[in-house]
């Protein structure tokens, strides 16, 4: 209960502080500032015929379902992701270093009313010239009752988390814990 009580006061926090524009547009799944993939990244991008399994993930306002998983290093899992949740949320595989760099990136999206607690505001997205086309491989961004998947190829190396790194969501608890099989 306080980890839920703590990520609606994150939520309520930043919507307050961050959120003065008003769009509506629907969330097709990808997103990106713009950047590259960091290096140090526990693994790459996976291909369809190389999955061997299918992970379904369900994103609530202050969890992930499941909470931990388990990979080998080499293997290609296909992640279906739904957000159940009232809020946009990210699934964001990296590491602990990779997902503080980018929570700076998600906080820029929000100060430039990109992101919004329930809504992406893709306009804002698309102009602007702020650079926030937030299309990464490791990453997907979605909206409330919206769906997608990301296919990804594990690795050897890194310390491996998924995570929510919306504005106050990573620090309300929202990872999920990767565990490396042999």
């Amino acid at each position: 209960m306080n980890r839920k009580i703590g990520f609606l006061a994150a939520a309520l926090a930043v919507t307050a502080v961050s959120f003065p524009a008003v769009a509506a547009a629907q969330s097709h799944g990808g997103h990106g500032t713009g950047h590259g993939m960091a290096s140090g990244q526990p693994g790459q991008p996976g291909q369809p015929g190389e999955v061997k399994r299918t992970i379904d993930i369900a994103i609530g306002d202050n969890y992930f379902e499941p909470e931990n998983i388990e990979v080998k290093p080499g293997e290609t899992v296909r992640f279906r992701i739904e957000n159940r949740g009232a809020f946009v949320h990210e699934f964001n595989i990296g590491t602990p270093a990779l997902h503080a760099e980018h929570q700076k990136e998600m906080q820029m999206m929000v100060d430039h009313g990109v992101l919004m607690p329930d809504r992406i505001n893709h306009q804002a997205m698309q102009g602007g010239g702020h650079g926030m086309n937030h299309d990464i491989p490791n990453s997907i961004l979605l909206e409330p009752g919206k769906t997608g998947e990301i296919i990804w190829r594990f690795g050897s190396g890194g310390e491996p988390e998924i995570a929510c790194n919306v504005p106050g969501h990573y620090d309300s608890g929202m990872s999920i814990r990767v565990m490396m099989g042999h």
